[in-house]
This record gives C-alpha cells, structure tokens and sequence, in this order.
C-alpha cells in the first residue's frame, strides 16, 4: 500500500509522531514532517521568492519563522518525491491547507482528539534524553532510572517550551490556526476522528483500521 495518501491532524501532545511512525512502517509510506523536510532542504535555494533570505538554513539559524511561501515549496518537494506518505505537521493553518489541496489528493485525513487537561499533563510531564532525543513521561512513561535515558544513558531533561505556561501558548496557537483547518476537512469522504485518549496501542488499532477502510 505504498501509494497511500495519509494527514495525521492534532494539538501537540496528541500524538502524531508516534502514531505517524507506525504508520509508515505499517504500510511502507514515507513520513513527511515539516520539520524533517526543512532540515532535509534547508540550503534549497530561494532566492526566487523574494524572502528576506536565501536559504532555509538562514531563517531556521536566526531563530526566526520560515515563511509559509517556502514551508509550503518544500513540502511539495517532499510529497513529489513519495509514492506514499504520512504527512504530519503540515497544514498548519488555512492558507496551507489551501496550497496543499493544489499539490495531493488525500486518501484519508485522521483527527487525533485529546482533551486540553490531558494536553497539559502529556506535554508538561515529558522529559526528553539530552542526547539521543527519546521522550520519557514522568507519569505515563518512567524510564528505570528516574532522570536516565534507557536506550543510551544520557540525562532527561524538560524541553523550555513544556513548562505550562509554553505548553498553553502553543495550545491556544493550535486552537487559533489549525483548529480551523481540522474544521475545513470534516466533510472530506476520508476524514476520520480518533479518541487520542485511548492507550497509543488502541489508537493505534482504529488507525490502522481506517487507513485499511479507505486506501
């Protein structure tokens, strides 16, 4: 089922990239996020487009947004090159959802939904390894060793932008811009929502089964 056309939506914490990642060993699709597609071309020159750089590289090394015009370039390089794919991270507002309607047609559009409380002690109880990047949960998760990575020893550490304050801000940048997009694609014939409360196993088994309904 190389060729199937996947959109994984949600607020962060709800777990796209785990479920994403199954996905693309489950049905042999590439797994298209923006931030591994702006990595991946990240010297892709720009100088076409009238930015203030030329580069990703520039934008992504001053700290500043990438502008949604070469966001938006990049990802369709990216879907251009795959038979199949999950994309995830990618629509994240309107304008984008409407340049991505142009690139792709989608097979199926999965909804993960998790209410704000639980968001909040997802994201604000996660540490990750300072090393290897594993993510570890100080309730849902414990590694063996509290503050010890399992898989290679490095220190766990809180992320800045997973202090509650952070985490709400990024809550409420979802709720404001991409809310609206998971809105745009309810009538989609692919659109499915997915309980993200469930166990990631139980997700995972409704996600598995909507993608096989529909592609």
């Amino acid at each position: 089922m190389a060729d199937a056309h996947v959109l994984i939506l949600g607020p962060p914490g709800a777990g796209k990239g785990t479920q994403s990642s199954r996905i693309a060993d489950r049905f042999d699709v590439e797994h298209v996020t923006t931030g591994d597609a702006l990595r991946g071309n990240k010297d892709m020159d720009i100088s076409d487009m009238d930015t203030e750089y030329d580069t990703p590289r520039e934008y992504m090394e001053a700290g500043d947004l990438v502008p949604d015009a070469v966001v938006n370039a990049i990802v369709e390089e990216a879907l251009g090159s795959a038979d199949g794919y999950v994309l995830d991270g990618y629509p994240r507002n309107m304008d984008q959802a409407d340049e991505l309607e142009d690139m792709t047609d989608l097979d199926v559009i999965l909804s993960l939904s998790v209410s704000r409380d639980e968001l909040v002690d997802r994201l604000t109880g996660r540490r990750v390894c300072d090393d290897c990047g594993t993510n570890f949960h100080v309730e849902f998760d414990q590694p063996e060793e509290e503050g010890v990575c399992d898989d290679c020893g490095g220190e766990l550490i809180q992320r800045e932008d997973d202090n509650e304050e952070s985490v709400n801000n990024r809550l409420d940048v979802f709720e404001d811009n991409t809310a609206p997009v998971v809105d745009h694609y309810r009538d989609h014939a692919g659109f499915v929502e997915i309980d993200g409360e469930q166990t990631p196993d139980e997700v995972w088994a409704d996600i598995e089964a909507a993608i096989d309904d529909r592609v």
